[in-house]
């Protein structure tokens, strides 16, 4: 018995490789990508999903792929944009008991069974969140992301929270009670950004695309000045 339970964790690595390795590969050549975060419970007549349309949309135009989680709500919303705007439509899905079916709208499909490696994907091969009203799952992406981010193991990036309404009592709770505490510091409140305004998503992605290529640049130019 203890054998077999040794033979399974043993395959178990290997599935988790795998994973991995075809995430890499797939989405090597994806180019400048935002992922929209957010319910898979909202349905078409929501006006969260009109705007995530509109949103993906209008970052389509900007030539940024868009990744999603790759299920419905939120996810099919951002996935169609992208799709009928003919930029690449990235969904990178999970195996769930419930509430997790593909959306029509992806032409970069990948499956996962295990979060963590999902979530190294999303960070991976993004330059931007935009985090739209959702539940335990969208905030997990965020403060996971947050997380990183504060404790400097990986690279600053914008961290979008879109709906003042629903995302407002959350920043708020943060502020009043985790600042006295001394859990957080104000300063990390400067990754977020909470915006109602589908304009301001946009300029920020840019504006943030324009500064990693120019860091780009300044590294090609050291490493060609010291060759």
């Amino acid at each position: 018995m203890i054998e077999d339970l040794k033979g399974d964790e043993s395959w178990r690595i290997f599935r988790i490789i795998s994973e991995f390795t075809e995430g890499v590969d797939r989405l090597s050549n994806l180019g400048y990508a935002v992922s929209i975060f957010g319910s898979a419970r909202l349905p078409l007549e929501n006006p969260y999903y009109q705007q995530t349309v509109e949103m993906a949309k209008r970052l389509a135009k900007e030539n940024f792929a868009i990744i999603t989680g790759g299920g419905p709500g939120i996810m099919e919303a951002a996935n169609k944009g992208a799709f009928e705007s003919k930029t690449k439509s990235v969904g990178l899905n999970i195996r769930l008991p419930h509430e997790q079916t593909a959306n029509p709208y992806q032409d970069i499909t990948l499956d996962y069974r295990y979060f963590f490696v999902r979530k190294v994907m999303f960070v991976k091969h993004s330059m931007g969140y935009v985090c739209m009203p959702g539940g335990f799952g969208t905030m997990d992406e965020f403060f996971e992301s947050l997380t990183l981010m504060q404790t400097q193991k990986i690279y600053p990036m914008p961290m979008i929270l879109f709906g003042v309404q629903y995302w407002q009592g959350l920043i708020d709770w943060m502020k009043s009670t985790m600042i006295p505490n001394g859990t957080v510091s104000e300063a990390d409140f400067d990754f977020i950004t909470l915006t109602d305004d589908i304009d301001q998503v946009v300029e920020t992605m840019i504006k943030h695309r324009e500064w990693k290529e120019k860091v780009k640049q300044q590294a090609e130019e050291e490493n060609s000045s010291c060759s």
